[in-house]
């Protein structure tokens, strides 16, 4: 197969019908694409518009002499009855508009007379903007979808949660000379299937986000929000993503098998944010980074317990914090009390201060089975970070030469089992029992 300007040619026999959606995981180690297919016809694979055109002009990079232009070849190719091998899968043929037909295998024993079916409809559960007082207590939200990856403009994902939706490319230079990438420079954020706008003292209180097509809750400037004790697990993308807001707190909550479809996904991410507290939480089973604090003032990342993050694509982290955290280490950024246990995919660090963070304090936690703990050698490098007090089971990369802007004092590498338990103990990390 090799690819053109409008899409792809190849020697095979295809009878793929209309819906196809090509994955491209990896186009950067920390990004999954999606494309979906126009067309099908003797050979020519001819892919939506204008996504494949922006993708063409998105990721385009050079690494140690090594350049790559365009999406390249799909790692995966989605949503075609011939691809049913698997019990319980299934595929929509959109060939003949307005009568689409849901293909499924059933499992085995299964009856697909009576197999209860819920195909959502609707992106959005809850839309509030500007309210104030407000508190959800015990409710369910669930079963919705997103069809934008499915449309002509794709999901051109870059990171985390952001994505391409045309406009200005940024060039980074990470090496002079040797290597630089280009980047989406005005990205959009996956939307959330509930959503708060400017709104102050909303309360989210044993709640439970499930099967949702999208990231299930998404705070958007205003202050005071809470989100404690509550479930989310079966999701397209993200748990919780809060931007621009500030002193909200989500705390004691469980967070499992996110990041289904749109595997860059983060279950937590606070960007832009003032005086937020994340704590308590226990994130798992997550494609990429666990919790991922953004440029901001006064974020507490604290006795979170985090495992299996980094599943699906690298250059992540368990807990990752990037950028300005604040002006001095008052304001600065705190990563205190976390357990960070199996980090899984190669090339991951459990604890990652990255890309020019500056004014973070990472103390007193706890890091067991990565592929590395933490790296104290980054692009742009590292300002005024504190490591301070950590225990771990392999010395971080760089700790044997440890950069002027770096403080790092009484950490303790452990490799005995009793050690680390003890140190996970003292951590109390995790959602506590109310």
């Amino acid at each position: 197969m090799s690819e053109n300007e409008s899409g792809y040619v190849t020697d095979a026999r295809l009878d793929w019908r209309a819906g196809v959606e090509f994955v491209h995981r990896g186009v950067y180690p920390w990004t999954e694409a999606r494309l979906a297919v126009e067309s099908v016809a003797n050979g020519t694979i001819t892919m939506k518009q204008p996504a494949f055109s922006w993708a063409r002009q998105l990721y385009n990079s050079s690494w140690d002499g090594q350049t790559s232009s365009g999406p390249g070849l799909p790692t995966r190719v989605e949503n075609d009855p011939s691809f049913l091998t698997e019990p319980g899968t299934f595929a929509l043929d959109r060939s003949r508009p307005g009568e689409h037909v849901l293909h499924y295998l059933p499992r085995t024993g299964e009856d697909p007379a009576v197999t209860q079916v819920v195909a959502p409809e609707r992106d959005t559960l809850l839309v509030a903007t500007g309210a104030s007082g407000i508190s959800f207590r015990g409710l369910i939200f669930a079963d919705t979808t997103w069809l934008r990856p499915t449309g002509d403009r794709g999901f051109l994902h870059y990171h985390g949660s952001g994505f391409h939706d045309g406009g200005r490319i940024d060039t980074v230079v990470v090496v002079e000379g040797q290597s630089w990438l280009t980047v989406t420079g005005e990205p959009e954020t996956v939307p959330a299937c509930a959503s708060l706008v400017d709104t102050t003292g909303i309360r989210f209180e044993g709640c439970r986000f499930t099967r949702l097509g999208s990231t299930a809750l998404g705070v958007t400037g205003g202050a005071d929000t809470v989100v404690r004790g509550c479930g989310f697990d079966t999701l397209a993308a993200g748990a919780i993503t809060l931007t621009g807001t500030y002193r909200a707190v989500v705390e004691d909550n469980e967070i499992h098998r996110v990041g289904l479809d749109h595997s860059g996904s983060p279950g937590i991410a606070l960007l832009a944010t003032v005086d937020c507290t994340v704590a308590h939480n226990h994130v798992d089973d997550v494609p990429h980074c666990g919790i991922v604090g953004g440029p901001a003032k006064g974020t507490r990342i604290l006795h979170n317990h985090v495992t299996g993050a980094m599943g699906v694509l690298a250059d992540g982290g368990g807990i990752y914090v990037s950028g300005p955290q604040g002006e001095s280490h008052e304001d600065g950024a705190v990563v205190r009390g976390n357990v960070v246990t199996d980090t899984r995919t190669p090339y991951n660090f459990a604890l990652y201060t990255d890309y020019g963070a500056a004014w973070v304090t990472v103390a007193d936690n706890v890091v067991r089975r990565a592929d590395n703990t933490a790296v104290l050698h980054v692009h742009p490098p590292l300002d005024n970070v504190v490591y301070r007090g950590n225990v771990w089971d392999a010395d971080p990369v760089g700790s044997d030469a440890v950069p002027d802007s770096v403080t790092y004092e009484d950490n303790a590498t452990l490799t005995d089992a009793a050690g680390l338990d003890a140190a996970e103990a003292r951590a109390q990390a995790g959602p506590r029992r109310r």
